[in-house]
């Protein structure tokens, strides 16, 4: 056993200060609570769980920088004009590419205060659209990273079939496609390595036939889903499937505790309150859905019917824990008109924003990848964040303003406050740096360097 004294220690219960944490030899949590430990190693200021992050496209952090500005041929920049620029950059990706990327954008996270991913990993082929020697090449190229970074991997492996309702795939989705026979294959090679989900696209990229015949396949773990991002796709399966992208799966495919909603835009109040008795996530992008133009999933109602949530950091292009949860409340004020607008009142747990969005995202999150994260508590994974009381975003703040501070208003001025994190308890980051950070930058710098000379 390893012990730890906290100054302040963030349980399901509030605050504890001091709090102690035994963590186990294989990871996992003995005790948290105020009890003393003799001989407990000190941590200074706030110790929170990690936080899940519930959807990610590793690659995409290649494309910081090189995606914001009007694309040849549009008129104005959607969502499409985007996707054009990623088909360009995917299609030069090679293995190695694909690994180095992911380990620059897992350390990135690492170091907002994401201790785990849920990575919705499409590129299963080579680029002119044969099939690797080993299937799950590019799949495994995305274990290894995580493994070199010491971050929770979810892999979330999509199936990928058409290019729209009724429409065959497009050319420059060559590398995405799978039938059902060889995407359950990959899914069975890598169940061995790493926590295993199923990612059936979207709607308009698996046909619903083929859907159904997936969930019979795979009847249990993690089901990871596209909905109703954009009004087109909205509109589409309006057309070609008689009902919204959430209508029609809260009508046929059996909606529970097991999926997530990515995005989740564009849905009616009923479709809000049919996920929320589902026990379905919604897996909120703000930054990304800021981003791309996407829209504003309206969260106040649906979090009053108890509708649960996470976020996940999505296209990578701003790797930020608090600041996808600061996206999805400052979104909600502009809406609204108002402050605050998912606290109630009560006690501290539901008064504070920061906490409420902190506690909703964590919770949804571990619900979302099926890992024993999300909390700090026995028998769960020791996935903790360390947040440096003496960065000046924090100064001056108590466990009861800690998290409105970090989530609502802290920034990187002056230093990020996250400073150590320990995945599966073993130390990833101390005091800001990882141990493999310059192998993994100078990785990350020749694909840069490569694909954007």
């Amino acid at each position: 056993m390893t012990a730890y004294r906290a100054d302040h220690l963030l349980l399901d219960t509030g605050w504890v200060s001091p709090g102690y944490i035994d963590v186990a030899p294989d990871g996992t949590i003995a005790t948290a609570g105020p009890l003393l430990i003799e001989g407990a190693e000190p941590i200074a200021g706030y110790v929170i769980p990690g936080m899940p992050n519930l959807h990610s496209h590793a690659f995409h952090r290649g494309l910081v920088g090189y995606v914001d500005r009007l694309a040849p041929g549009f008129a104005v920049e959607t969502l499409w004009s985007w996707r054009e620029a990623m088909y360009r950059f995917m299609l030069a990706l090679d293995p190695d590419d694909m690994e180095a990327l992911a380990a620059q954008a897992y350390l990135d996270m690492l170091r907002s205060g994401f201790t785990s991913v849920a990575e919705f990993h499409y590129v299963h082929r080579q680029p002119d659209g044969r099939p690797y020697a080993n299937p799950a090449e590019m799949s495994e190229r995305i274990v290894a990273a995580a493994r070199t970074v010491g971050i929770g991997l979810t892999m979330l492996p999509v199936l990928y079939a058409s290019g729209g309702i009724g429409q065959p795939p497009l050319h420059e989705q060559r590398r995405f496609l799978l039938d059902l026979d060889g995407y359950l294959s990959l899914v069975e090679t890598l169940r061995p390595q790493v926590m295993v989900g199923i990612a059936p696209h979207s709607l308009r990229a698996v046909p619903a036939d083929l859907l159904l015949r997936l969930l019979r396949a795979v009847p249990e773990g993690p089901v990871h889903i596209h909905a109703a991002e954009r009004t087109e796709e909205v509109e589409e399966c309006r057309a070609g499937l008689g009902a919204a992208p959430v209508e029609w799966l809260l009508a046929k495919a059996g909606l529970d505790r097991r999926w997530t909603l990515v995005h989740a835009t564009h849905v009616t109040d009923a479709e809000r309150e049919g996920m929320a008795r589902a026990g379905a996530i919604a897996g909120l992008c703000p930054l990304t859905e800021a981003n791309l133009g996407d829209g504003r999933f309206r969260l106040r109602g649906y979090h009053r019917a108890g509708g649960r949530f996470g976020i996940g950091s999505d296209s990578n292009t701003l790797i930020s824990a608090a600041d996808e949860l600061r996206m999805l409340e400052y979104g909600q004020r502009l809406h609204h008109r108002l402050r605050n607008v998912v606290v109630t009142p009560g006690d501290e747990a539901t008064e504070s924003p920061g906490r409420v969005l902190f506690d909703g995202a964590r919770r949804g999150g571990a619900q979302s990848l099926a890992q024993p994260v999300g909390a700090i508590a026995p028998g769960l994974r020791a996935d903790l964040v360390v947040l440096d009381d003496e960065a000046p975003a924090l100064l001056g703040q108590t466990p009861r303003t800690v998290l409105d501070a970090w989530v609502i208003s802290g920034g990187m001025a002056g230093g990020n406050p996250v400073r150590d994190v320990m995945v599966g308890g073993r130390w990833v980051v101390r005091d800001r740096h990882h141990e493999a950070e310059d192998t993994i930058r100078a990785r990350f710098a020749t694909v840069m360097r490569r694909h954007h000379p």
